[in-house]
């Protein structure tokens, strides 16, 4: 692993007085690496393109060497690669406009929420286009079915107002791997129109400004041969939408943002030979899925709190709540996954994790330092607050104390705690942090026998609403 790998610091968990002994990680040991291999066998499995067993299906697996595969493309081919192609379309739409509205849902849209929470401006799209190094702004949308919202992004865009300038220009990125997700299709239908409006009904300008995401085959890939859009990025085939974030569905998001999408997928790459080759007690996915197992087999912590300590990770967090409940919420089984952000939460849920049942186990995800220069408080003429003893203390410094005091609250009390640390926010780190809780989340489905591919029961709905609504 390179320098800046995220570490992990179970040893609160395994702390005599949290009920689990000191030598339980290691005498799960044997039983996580026959999950690990399991999990290996299925990533060459699908790769070989073999026959499935019946056991074994549905099996997406292959989000496991996609980041590999892809920097191995963009090595041997260039800008012939999908990489550099997703790079060039970013480019060209960034030149274009001022607005890209993504529109998705779910593993469609959250990966992408992700990256622009995590490691752009707090104020993204806010700032001036020069803070935001000629980036357009980003909107999601077609994430929900919310008509005041969709009418307010309509105003936002102008209404099909025509114009020349960059400023008030909008493309579309419409992500669906069967273009039949209703609340997705819905929406690009409605903002397509406007686009159309915009465009003055010029065909080629309307399909200059559309970016479909999908499979091949599919309604959206039909539609977007019908646009005569010039780029047509892939879902790949056996990665599931919660697994999408490294492939096009969050790559080009990403990029449009101006990160750097190699870096993101080098990072990942990492975290696959770190999986592969770590023994337990050294190994990040290895050791946080065996933790969390124990809590919730040995202690009934069934709740997962994801506590991120600032709120550049809220969105990562809330992307992983989606991964963890389809994957494992199965059969009557799986923990609840929960994201919060402090100190803000504190202030809300605080009083339940730290009194409530003990049916909990926290994960503190921590940023090792800031991107910007500390803030002090400062001093006052005007000192009716008291904090001119605290004058010469920064925010970092305030976190930092909040967060050990947290922890000291919750020892104290036997409330069992972990640690994922991020040595800073930026592409590798997060192309990491990505990498590792999918491979933990089918870790665990491996090792408990959950099948943590499909979500037939997200299926339920759709089929609910399409039957009502065609009545």
């Amino acid at each position: 692993m390179s320098t800046g790998r995220i570490t992990y610091s179970p040893a609160g968990l395994l702390m005599p007085e949290h009920g689990l002994a000191e030598n339980a990680l290691t005498n799960l040991a044997p039983q996580l690496e026959t999950a690990r291999d399991e999990v290996l066998a299925d990533a060459k499995l699908w790769a070989a393109g073999a026959d499935v067993p019946s056991e074994k299906q549905p099996l997406d697996a292959g989000f496991h060497e996609l980041p590999d595969r892809l920097l191995t493309e963009y090595r041997d081919r260039g800008a012939e690669s999908e990489v550099a192609r997703l790079q060039a379309t970013a480019n060209r739409l960034a030149s274009a406009v001022d607005r890209v509205v993504v529109l998705g849902i779910g593993g469609s849209y959250m990966g992408a929420r992700a990256l622009l929470e995590a490691c752009c401006h707090p104020y993204y799209n806010e700032v001036s286009r020069e803070m935001r190094a000629g980036r357009p702004r980003i909107s999601f949308e077609g994430n929900n079915v919310d008509n005041d919202a969709m009418q307010g992004l309509c105003d936002l865009l102008g209404r099909g107002r025509t114009t020349t300038e960059v400023a008030d220009r909008w493309a579309i990125v419409v992500i669906s791997k069967s273009g039949g997700t209703l609340e997705t299709a819905a929406a690009f239908r409605i903002l397509l129109g406007q686009l159309q409006t915009s465009c003055e009904g010029d065909a080629s300008q309307v399909a200059q400004l559309v970016t479909p995401v999908t499979g091949t085959g599919s309604k959206l890939f039909d539609l977007a041969g019908a646009l005569g859009c010039p780029e047509i990025f892939p879902v790949p085939d056996g990665v599931g939408g919660r697994f999408s974030i490294l492939s096009a569905v969050g790559l080009l998001p990403a990029a449009i943002m101006g990160l750097d999408i190699v870096k993101l997928l080098e990072g990942a790459a990492a975290m696959n030979e770190h999986f592969q080759t770590a023994p337990v007690g050294e190994n990040v996915v290895l050791d946080y899925t065996g933790i969390c197992h124990l809590m919730e087999a040995k202690r009934g912590c069934d709740i997962r709190l994801l506590s991120t300590w600032g709120k550049r990770m809220e969105a990562v967090g809330l992307w992983y709540d989606q991964l963890l409940s389809e994957s494992l919420g199965k059969h009557e089984r799986g923990a609840m996954p929960l994201t919060v952000v402090n100190t803000r939460d504190l202030h809300s849920r605080g009083q339940q994790h730290q009194e409530g049942k003990r049916d909990k186990v926290i994960t503190n995800v921590t940023i090792g330092k800031c991107e910007r220069e500390p803030l002090a408080i400062g001093r006052s003429e005007l000192d009716h607050d008291q904090l001119n003893e605290l004058a010469a203390k920064t925010l970092p410094e305030i976190l930092d104390a909040a967060t050990k005091g947290t922890n000291q609250a919750y020892r104290e009390d036997s409330r069992p705690t972990a640690e994922l640390h991020l040595p800073r926010l930026d592409e590798h780190v997060l192309g990491q942090v990505f990498q590792m809780l999918m491979l933990a989340t089918v870790l665990e489905g491996r090792l408990v026998g959950t099948n943590p591919y499909g979500q037939p029961g997200v299926e339920a709905y759709k089929k609910n609403m399409n039957a009502i609504l065609r009545e």
